[in-house]
Parts: structure tokens; C-alpha cells; sequence
């Protein structure tokens, strides 16, 4: 018998998949238009670094109260959300011609820091794993 989730969501794709599913959407795209020379990994990983920078733009100079309220104007959401769209397509790419997988590649890094920053007490806003 299948749990409330599997009905609720019919034939959708699991997250796995449909990331999958993007990132082959993505290489199709570029193999379409005679791209896939240009995706090495290093114009792919400067590409991302270039996004990741126009997202930064958006927050820029505003304070920290400023930023936690940047999805509430449409139209600074609408940049955020494309920023984003920008800088994970490019993630994806860059996974995709490595052979990285990225979701596995996650997991190993949230569980590296899980042991590396054990859990000692109670939660503190003081200070950050950087410092």
C-alpha cells in the first residue's frame, strides 16, 4: 500500500530524478546550440562565479534586516529567483561534465561537517564555524 505522499504526487518524479532530469534538460539545451565545447569545466566554473556574484550584487549594500525581507518586493524576488536559477544551472553543468553528483557530493560534505562540528551544548548566535 503506498503512503499519502506517492498518492498525492502521482508519477511526479522523486527530487533525484527530477534534478536528473534538469540537468540532462541542460546539456540538451547547450548541445543544441553547439555549446558543449565551450563547457569546460573552467569557463563552467568561472560562469558560476560570475552568478553567484550577481546574486551577491542584489544584497549588496543592504543591511541584515534589509536582506531577510528581499522576497516580499516581486520585483527583487523576481532577480533572487533568477540569480539562483542562474547559479545552480551552472552548478549542474559543471557536475554534469565532471561526473559529480551533486546531491552524493552533499551528502558526503553535510556528513564531513557534521563530525567536524559536533554538536556541544545549545544552540549560540555568537559566533559562526568561520570564526
Amino acid at each position: 500500500m503506498s503512503d499519502e505522499k506517492d498518492v498525492q504526487h502521482g508519477d511526479e518524479p522523486q527530487p533525484h530524478e527530477r534534478l536528473h532530469q534538469l540537468q540532462r534538460r541542460l546539456a540538451g539545451f547547450a548541445a543544441a546550440r553547439g555549446w558543449e565545447p565551450y563547457h569546460t569545466p573552467k569557463n563552467l566554473a568561472v560562469a558560476l562565479s560570475v552568478e553567484a556574484s550577481e546574486l551577491v550584487e542584489i544584497f549588496q549594500w543592504l543591511t541584515p534586516e534589509q536582506s531577510v525581507k528581499v522576497m516580499e518586493k516581486p520585483e527583487t524576488a523576481h532577480r533572487v529567483a533568477d540569480e539562483v536559477a542562474d547559479v545552480l544551472a551552472y552548478l549542474l553543468q559543471f557536475c554534469e561534465v565532471l561526473g559529480v553528483d551533486v546531491l552524493d557530493a552533499l551528502a558526503a560534505k553535510i556528513e564531513r561537517n557534521e563530525l567536524r562540528f559536533p554538536v556541544t551544548g545549545p544552540p549560540t548566535s555568537n559566533c559562526h564555524s568561520s570564526e
